[in-house]
């Protein structure tokens, strides 16, 4: 997972938890930003300065954004 893709689907956060607010707004303004949606997810990682238990934390979030089918990640 750590060597995708994040792409923004939806830009809706209801009923998201505090990370996944988060990532859904990191993600929103970068494509407002650079007109991309998508960003490796290394990338947003570096972002947030996750390690140890907040980088599984992390990785958890991204999984139920994608389950919720408010963002989509690809493998490169």
């Amino acid at each position: 997972m750590l060597m995708s893709i994040a792409t923004l689907i939806r830009n809706t956060t209801w009923k998201c938890g505090k990370i996944e607010r988060r990532v859904v707004t990191y993600l929103q303004r970068r494509s407002q930003r650079w007109g991309s949606a998508q960003t490796p997810v290394m990338d947003i990682m570096q972002h947030f300065e996750v390690s140890g238990k907040q980088k599984s934390e992390f990785l958890e979030a991204m999984r139920r954004l994608e389950k919720r089918n408010i963002i989509r990640i690809s493998w490169m």
